[in-house]
């Protein structure tokens, strides 16, 4: 057989593999089955990809309103959740859908290169809004919180708080009132104990100027509860 013959069946079979690429891309080039969602579309790939190009966003956002994922079908149906869904992909700084989500069951080692959620994804003004995704707790403390979520918490993880008052200062006998009494205006980043009416600046003075005692804003340096008393105290010769 002449090389010449041996070009012209390379020729072939690579037209061959082309054509039947274009003809049957769900067969040839699928990276796995689409999720059960899709499968009235699993072999219209040009659903979801623009020719040569890949999948596109635009695509997806063509049959998925950004308010609706997660809420309703593509039809405008509600969907019935177990857990609260809310709505934040028109929130996001891009709409790069396959950054975070693929139709395929593909190579896990594909799958590992997805982006889990991160709060860092959310355009800046939206993620100090933490009550317009997440449900305000409704325990005896946070009931008496309006917003200032980060004061306490990080958006990695709602749990630990950075912040502990069993620690930092003990909320027992008289000193279980309401944050306003000492955190006023809703900044917990600052506290006074002048919110109580025993504790008046002169009340204060008065008691502590004996023992010379001059600092009077920093309360839980000496008081870390109702029980006693614990810490260095504020002495002129500090």
């Amino acid at each position: 057989m002449t090389r010449r013959w041996v070009w012209i069946l390379v020729s072939l079979n690579l037209a061959l593999l082309v054509a039947l690429v274009f003809l049957f891309p769900h067969l040839m080039v699928s990276p796995g089955q689409v999720v059960t969602a899709h499968a009235d579309i699993a072999t219209d790939c040009f659903a979801c990809h623009a020719p040569l190009r890949g999948a596109s966003a635009a695509r997806c956002i063509n049959c998925h309103a950004l308010p609706d994922i997660g809420l309703r079908s593509t039809q405008g149906t509600p969907l019935v959740r177990k857990t609260m869904k809310v709505s934040f992909h028109q929130d996001l700084l891009e709409q790069n859908c396959m950054a975070c989500h693929t139709d395929h069951a593909g190579p896990k080692l594909l799958q590992k290169n997805r982006k889990s959620f991160s709060h860092a994804l959310l355009r800046s003004d939206v993620r100090t809004q933490c009550q317009s995704c997440h449900r305000a707790p409704t325990d005896k403390l946070h009931t008496q919180i309006t917003g200032n979520c980060s004061q306490c918490h990080a958006q990695k993880a709602w749990k630990p708080a950075s912040f502990d008052h069993q620690k930092s200062f003990v909320l027992d006998k008289d000193h279980n009132a309401a944050c306003v009494t000492c955190h006023v205006n809703n900044d917990y980043s600052r506290y006074t104990c002048y919110g109580c009416h025993e504790h008046t600046v002169a009340n204060i003075l008065r008691e502590h100027r004996d023992e010379g005692i001059r600092d009077l804003n920093n309360c839980v340096r000496c008081h870390r509860s109702a029980d006693g008393e614990t810490g260095e105290k504020g002495r002129d010769d500090d």
